[in-house]
């Protein structure tokens, strides 16, 4: 059967790294795994609770396109409550997941053939969906000294119709501080080029707030989820904040594109966002892990790796001891039990050197990953 172009995409190579894992599970081995970015808890039972009485009650059919009122009146007071920023909530857009914002956002914003900048290291789906959508991703290689983050420098010569930048950042955890983020949106815009902020991770800092780009323009496009600080990752929804001349433009694309976000997971993350006792908990785990990894890692053998500001992540340079990630990620599993995400998932170019670390689970999960880690590093 004929495919399109479009459909050439790379996998996802984490996902195969679960799938193996899950293989080595049902064959009766206890994995830990430190590969997907995956909470280690559920849903704030605060939301389960709210949507068990919703589906005794209610029907839960469609949604308007851009989402319940009440929720998007909900994440504005967010922005409130975290940058003291006074938001429309008519500006707030509901997604299924942040990787429905991110098709709504390159499929509003650009147009065939267009170049979008990202980072490089970076999550991989955003080079995916842009080829999907038949635009061309641009890595812009980051340096170690920029904190594995894009510099207005980057920009020159690039001819892109956009820029999309995370903080913190996917594999590395860095943050942009607002210097270095206002720096960027201005050669951005000075270029012609939209800007869009991934900011997905924000809440789970640990030594300073995060910035929001809507605390430096209200040109920009931002995209959220209730996936990683509010622990709902299987329950697909997530937000855009977009300009107010923008809305009508995305409300068109996603009416046709996806209807609605799915109504039950709406209802729990509306409930999700009063469940700040427990989501704070859920931080301090992430705290203690982080605490663990960054004394553990060394101690085990990996030595060089990004400062984790944010999210939950280590990014580690391993050309000391591989220039294969793959295989040895691979040689991980097999002989530790440990499942690691190989860093071709995120740099194509220098991602045979690197692998990253997931403490997202449970600190004995990560205690006990660190065990195997140092035995297998012993043991080469």
């Amino acid at each position: 059967m004929r495919n399109s172009r479009r459909a050439a995409v790379d996998p996802f190579i984490v996902m195969d790294v679960m799938e193996a894992a899950s293989r080595a599970e049902e064959a009766g081995r206890r994995i830990i795994h430190m590969e997907v970015g995956q909470p280690g808890t559920g849903a704030p039972k605060g939301a389960v609770e709210t949507l068990s009485k919703a589906l005794a009650t209610d029907a839960l059919g469609y949604t308007v396109a851009l989402g319940l009122p009440a929720l998007r009146r909900r994440i504005a007071q967010l922005y409130r409550d975290w940058y003291d920023l006074d938001l429309n909530p008519d500006q707030v857009v509901v997604t299924s997941g942040s990787s429905a914002g991110f098709i709504l956002a390159f499929t509003a914003l650009f147009d065939s053939g267009d170049r979008v900048g990202i980072g490089a290291p970076g999550y991989p789906s955003y080079r995916q969906i842009l080829k999907a959508l038949d635009l061309v991703p641009v890595d812009i290689q980051t340096a170690v000294e920029n904190r594995l983050q894009p510099v207005p420098a980057d920009l020159a010569g690039q001819d892109l119709a956009g820029l999309l930048v995370a903080s913190p950042a996917n594999p590395t955890g860095t943050m942009l501080g607002r210097p270095a983020l206002r720096a960027l949106i201005d050669a951005a815009h000075a270029a012609g080029a939209a800007f869009i902020s991934d900011e997905i991770y924000h809440g789970i800092e640990y030594e300073g707030k995060a910035v929001s780009a809507l605390e430096l323009s209200d040109e920009v496009y931002v995209i959220n989820s209730f996936s990683k600080y509010f622990s709902m990752t299987g329950w697909r929804v997530g937000w855009l904040v977009v300009p107010e001349d923008q809305v009508r433009i995305i409300e068109r694309i996603a009416q046709n594109m996806f209807i609605c976000p799915p109504h039950a997971s709406q209802v729990a993350a509306l409930a999700a966002m009063e469940c700040d006792a427990e989501l704070q908990a859920n931080l301090d785990v992430y705290r203690a892990n982080r605490a663990l990894m960054m004394k553990g890692l060394p101690e085990a053998g990996f030595k060089s790796f990004a400062p984790s500001d944010g999210a939950f992540y280590v990014y580690a340079d391993v050309s000391d001891l591989t220039q294969d990630s793959r295989a040895f990620a691979a040689e991980i599993l097999e002989r530790a039990g440990v499942a690691v995400t190989p860093g071709l998932d995120f740099d194509p170019v220098r991602g045979h050197q690197t692998l990253r670390f997931s403490y997202a689970r449970s600190t004995e999960d990560v205690k006990e990953g660190l065990r195997r880690l140092k035995s297998f590093m012993q043991s080469r």
